[in-house]
């Protein structure tokens, strides 16, 4: 008798069951640029309005999940990691000003369970519905061997388009404007291996009750990260607001300073006040588990900062409400200055990127 994939342990018949498990979902992120439907071995988008942008510029940007879905695994809940994988990716593109239009994703696995499968990918689907994204494809590879019966990982990429003379970045940039802070709704996606090692130290389980966080552990780790594309988009497309926002940073990996200091020239610095704000309970939790100070752990986590918008100063209080109206509670957190300064203490550019210069100071607010 030859051997077999699935004697491997490749299961493709699992694998076209967790297709017709999500097919659905993933519909319903086509409009009718998507063409071919799912399956195809690749996805079709009609870009024929490009034809219309006066210079039109394609984003990209790819990115995964990282250790968050350990915890998913722990716990086996995979309907929300779906939502921080769009988060990552697509909330990229709209800091340069630009409309996602689609996006692909990856799972790898030890083991197709398709269930499981289909719920990691509903929920990338719900949130590409959210931020206006058509999902017109994706992949899903067992790697038995290679990766534990239960283990998976995510990754995906999304491509935007924006017009050339649209663009938000450094260069737009003043004297003067506003840094409005957009609130996270936690933890999003990283520093998850600092929360592990923490819990792992303190032999806590993810499962475990923790009153101030009004439940299991894992599941206040868990809470899926927010999306800003939609709201950002609205606030853009605004003819009293759009031209007043000049830059917009995605706090991820490296913290609020490190990341607002790309998105600003050489020369600038921005001093963000710690008091304008309060960290979510779980930052508070994280930190006296571990004995440290919330400020140590700055260039780790958001601290309740997931989005910063660099805004002209006269519209900075009519963006933040605009956007608070929208869901997303916003507020003013600092001002941008080109007067020369020693820089001690401050965090300057990040990521390859010599930008400008950002401290958080003050204490936070309780």
């Amino acid at each position: 008798m030859p051997d077999s994939y699935a004697e491997a342990g490749v299961d493709t018949a699992a694998g076209d069951r967790a297709v017709e498990l999500m097919k659905a979902a993933v519909s319903r992120t086509h409009g009718p640029e998507v063409l071919g439907g799912v399956g195809g071995f690749a996805g079709l988008f009609d870009a024929s309005f490009l034809k219309d942008f006066r210079r039109p510029l394609l984003a990209t940007s790819t990115d995964g999940v990282g250790t968050k879905v350990a915890i998913a695994q722990a716990l086996d809940k995979h309907d929300t990691i779906g939502q921080d994988l769009v988060g990552m990716v697509v909330d990229d593109i709209v800091v340069v000003g630009a409309k996602p239009l689609f996006m692909t994703d990856y799972i790898a696995c030890g083991k197709v369970v398709p269930e499981r499968i289909a719920s990691i990918v509903e929920g990338i689907a719900r949130a590409c519905a959210e931020t206006g994204t058509a999902l017109v494809g994706g992949e899903t590879a067992e790697h038995p061997g290679l990766l534990g019966v239960d283990d998976y990982d995510v990754a995906g990429a999304a491509v935007g388009a924006v017009e050339a003379d649209a663009v938000l970045g450094a260069e737009r940039v003043q004297h003067g404007d506003a840094v409005v802070a957009l609130a996270s709704s936690g933890l999003h996606s990283n520093g998850f291996s600092l929360v592990r090692h923490i819990l792992a130290a303190r032999g806590l389980e993810y499962r475990d009750q923790l009153a101030e966080l009004g439940g299991p552990i894992g599941l206040a780790l868990l809470e899926p990260t927010r999306l800003y594309t939609a709201p950002l988009l609205r606030v853009l497309a605004d003819d009293a607001l759009g031209a007043s926002v000049h830059a917009l940073s995605h706090v991820t990996g490296g913290g609020i300073a490190a990341n607002l200091a790309r998105v600003l020239p050489q020369g600038s610095w921005v001093e963000l006040d710690r008091s304008s704000w309060s960290p979510q309970p779980v930052f508070r939790v994280l930190a006296e588990l571990s004995e440290a100070t919330l400020e140590s752990t700055e260039g780790t986590w958001n601290l309740g900062i997931g989005m910063i918008a660099v805004v002209a100063p006269d519209r900075a209080e009519a963006v933040a409400a605009a956007l608070s109206a929208d869901g997303i509670p916003a507020w003013v957190a600092g001002t941008v200055s080109m007067q020369q300064r020693e820089l001690d203490g401050f965090e300057q550019g990040a990521k390859g990127v010599d930008g400008g210069a950002v401290r958080l100071v003050g204490q936070y607010a309780r």
